[in-house]
C-alpha cells in the first residue's frame, strides 16, 4: 500500500493511500499514536513525507532526545561492564570464504592475545563477524553494538546468531551506536590498551572511519591519552582513498602530513601487530604472532 498524498491539520498528520479515498489521521501530540479514517472536509497544508511500505514509525519516540540519551547510557553501561578495548570497523558484506575475512579473523585473534583486551564491533556479519570469531578463538571478551539495519544478512532480527545477549546491545539510533563505538576505545590511564582498526569497507565503514578520525583531529574524542588508529590496507584496498587524501594536501584542504599523523596505514597483519606492540612498548615475550605462517617477533618459523 503506497501513500499518494500527505499533509497536516492541527495535531494530525494526514495520509491518502493509493487504494482508498479516505485519509488516515495519526495523532502525534501524545505518547501513543491513534488512527482513524475520515473524509477531508477542510483544506490542509500539503507537505512531503517519505514512509516505507508496511513500516510504522513511532514519531513520539523517534524524535525524543530522552530516548536517544537512554540508549547512549545503555551503551556506556555495557562498556563499563565488559571493559574498553579494540573496536573494528569493516564491511558487513564480505563472505566467510573471502581472503579479507580470513585475514580479519586472524588479526582479531592476534590483537586480542597481544593486548589482552575486549574486542568491540558493530556485531554484524562480514568483517565484523571475522573479528568477533578471532577474539573468541583467543578466549577474550567480546562486545558489540548491533543495528537492525545492517546490509546483507541478519537484517530482520535484533538478535545476534551466537553471541550471548548480555554481551551486545541492539541500537535503534545510529547516533547512540556511534557513541558506543567511540567510547569503547577511550583511554583513561596508561593501563588502558585500546585501538581503532579500520578494515576494508563501504559507505558505513567510511562514515565511521572519518567521524572518529575527525574527533581525533579536533581533540574531541574524550580520551586523556592517544589512541592508535590503524587503517588496514589489505591488497591496496584503500590506496585510491589515500591518493585522494594526498590530492587534498595538494589543494590545501588538509595540511601536509596531517592525515598521516592521525593514523597508521598497515598493509598486512604483521605490520599492524608490530605497530601496536611498539605503541604500547610491549616486551618481546608478548610479541608472538601467528600471521599466515608462524612468526615470532619478526622471524618466520
Amino acid at each position: 500500500m503506497g501513500f499518494s498524498m500527505v499533509g497536516y491539520l492541527d495535531s494530525q498528520l494526514l495520509f491518502r493511500t493509493s487504494h482508498q479515498r479516505f485519509l488516515t489521521a495519526y495523532l502525534v501530540g501524545k505518547k501513543e499514536i491513534k488512527t482513524s479514517n475520515l473524509k477531508p472536509k477542510s483544506k490542509f497544508q500539503s507537505g512531503r513525507f517519505l514512509m516505507c511500505k508496511h513500516e510504522s514509525i513511532d514519531f513520539a519516540e523517534r524524535t525524543s532526545p530522552n530516548e536517544v540519551s537512554k540508549e547512549i547510557k545503555r551503551c556506556y553501561e555495557l562498556i563499563h561492564r565488559l571493559g574498553r578495548g579494540v573496536v573494528y570497523l569493516g564491511s558487513s558484506r564480505v563472505n566467510t570464504d573471502h581472503p579479507h575475512y580470513l585475514q580479519a579473523l586472524e588479526l582479531g585473534r592476534e590483537i586480542a592475545n597481544l593486548l589482552d583486551c575486549t574486542t568491540w564491533t558493530g556485531a554484524g556479519p562480514g568483517l565484523m563477524d571475522a573479528a568477533i570469531k578471532g577474539a573468541l578463538e583467543a578466549e577474550k571478551p567480546v562486545g558489540g553494538f548491533k543495528i537492525a539495519k545492517e546490509s546483507g544478512e541478519w537484517t530482520s532480527s535484533n538478535f545476534h546468531p551466537y553471541l550471548p545477549s548480555e554481551t551486545y546491545l541492539t541500537c535503534r539510533f545510529f547516533s547512540a551506536r556511534k557513541h558506543g563505538l567511540v567510547d569503547s576505545v577511550v583511554r583513561k590511564s596508561a593501563l588502558d590498551m585500546t585501538a581503532v582498526v579500520a578494515l576494508p569497507g563501504g559507505i558505513g565503514t567510511l562514515d565511521e572511519v572519518f567521524e572518529i578520525l575527525a574527533l581525533i583531529q579536533l581533540q574531541r574524542i574524550g580520551s586523556e591519552l592517544p589512541i592508535p588508529f590503524l587503517l588496514i590496507n589489505y591488497d591496496s584496498f584503500y590506496s585510491k582513498l589515500l591518493s585522494f587524501l594526498d590530492d587534498c594536501e595538494d589543494w590545501g584542504t588538509v595540511s601536509k602530513g596531517e592525515v598521516a599523523s592521525l593514523w597508521k596505514v598497515c598493509n598486512d597483519n604483521f605490520e599492524a601487530l608490530e605497530y601496536l606492540a611498539e605503541f604500547y612498548s610491549l616486551p618481546d615475550s608478548k610479541r608472538k604472532y601467528k600471521t599466515g605462517v608462524e612468526r615470532v617477533h619478526g622471524t618466520v618459523h
